[in-house]
């Protein structure tokens, strides 16, 4: 007798499973604390204050941010700290992306320094089951005023060029150490106009280290008009060369930005139009690599619950193992979990990015995630109300 095919079952807003790995008391801190982060004149007042203090190095600053929002949205001020969240996240079977939270370094010996500690995280995946995945962002690597002049076709000076030739020495030490131990390396998008060099960068990694497994994932942002042709393009030069494609789907992190720089200087905005756009060529990215999951290792990095529902359900249709290698979800440490943890209870493979950090280092980070979840409506964001569902389920 034929069994029947399983039914598809997965609910974003089943909050008893993704709330499970807090107990009632840290349920009720982050209550509080989404509804402090729900007042956007507060976040706007706090983020301009915080940001002075830690210009100033006031004592306060660190004591707060340490009982606040840093332990919401970071794993720990060192790989070390990491461990506990590591754990704590797989025993809900979620995997665990590193990232070293540090930005906007340009000196030589704090690049090598932001190299030496992406090499730790990678060998600290080797040694966590959970860990398959370690972030990096190539401005950590190298001066971003070298990537704007190669992307402009300048000339670079002899010091320039020797500058550039250690990014990818950097780099290629990295891939190398990751290759060796078997984890991975996503490498972050950045703007618009240092992109180029960085995809260029990434696809010749790919070529030397992605032969038998996605070693080396570049990341797309498709609320630019120009990623999903460029992900089919980076793909095509993949199987040209016999190689897994690694590619890792967001939807952008630089719109104000961009948008502001092309009216400044005069050139269409790189822009979608408008969100229904960015959707719909996020989605167009998901179902190109759902059907072309054989030669690409793909990862939908979402907030959208529309999104991760789209993959989950292509994953289930076209009857791939939900746990396959090549298809992955990942949020944010401390945001979405009701996406993070239902999707790691119907098997798939999630995971959630834990960004990690001195407090100092890692403030424009939670700044950001702060603003992210301040609501320009006054209405309670997704995230308090799913918090408040809880808190009202279990009667605390």
């Amino acid at each position: 007798m034929i069994e029947p095919e399983p039914t598809f079952q997965l609910d974003f807003s089943n909050t008893e499973i993704a709330f499970s790995n807090k107990s009632d008391r840290v349920l009720k801190k982050t209550a509080w604390l989404f509804r402090l982060m729900n007042n956007p004149t507060l976040v706007d007042f706090g983020s301009k204050i915080g940001l002075i203090a830690i210009k100033l190095r006031l004592p306060f600053t660190d004591l707060m941010v340490r009982n606040t929002i840093f332990p919401q949205f970071c794993g720990g001020e060192s790989l070390l700290d990491c461990q506990k969240t590591i754990d704590n996240l797989y025993e809900s079977d979620i995997l665990t992306v590193l990232d070293f939270g540090a930005e906007g370094k340009c000196d030589e010996e704090d690049l090598d320094a932001v190299m030496e500690e992406t090499l730790r995280a990678v060998e600290m995946a080797a040694s966590n089951n959970s860990v398959p995945v370690v972030s990096t962002k190539i401005t950590g690597l190298v001066d971003k005023k070298i990537l704007e002049k190669i992307q402009n076709n300048e000339t670079l000076s002899e010091g320039e060029k020797r500058k550039y030739q250690h990014l990818q020495e950097r780099l290629d030490e990295i891939c190398e150490k990751a290759q060796e131990l078997g984890i991975s390396i996503f490498v972050d998008s950045e703007e618009s106009w240092i992109q180029d060099p960085i995809d260029e960068l990434v696809m010749q990694m790919s070529e030397k280290y992605n032969k038998e497994r996605a070693t080396i994932y570049n990341t797309y942002q498709l609320y630019l008009k120009s990623k999903l042709a460029h992900i089919k393009r980076d793909h095509e030069r993949c199987q040209k060369h016999g190689i897994i494609f690694g590619c890792k789907m967001v939807r952008g992190a630089y719109m104000d930005k961009e948008r502001n720089r092309a009216e400044e200087m005069g050139y269409p905005s790189p822009i979608q139009d408008d969100k229904k756009s960015t959707d719909d060529d996020f989605n167009s990215a998901i179902e190109y690599c759902v059907e072309n999951y054989t030669t690409i290792s793909s990862c939908c990095a979402s907030h959208n619950m529309e999104s991760n529902m789209l993959q989950a359900k292509l994953i289930h249709e076209k009857g791939i193992d939900h746990n396959h290698q090549h298809i992955n979800f990942c949020q944010l440490y401390g945001m979405s979990d009701n996406i993070t943890y239902n999707l790691a209870n119907a098997g798939y493979n999630a995971a959630k990015y834990v960004v990690y950090g001195p407090i100092k280092d890692v403030i424009p980070y939670l700044i950001r995630r702060t603003q992210e979840n301040a609501s320009v409506t006054g209405d309670m964001s997704r995230e308090l109300s799913l918090i408040e569902s809880e808190v009202k389920r279990r009667g605390i």
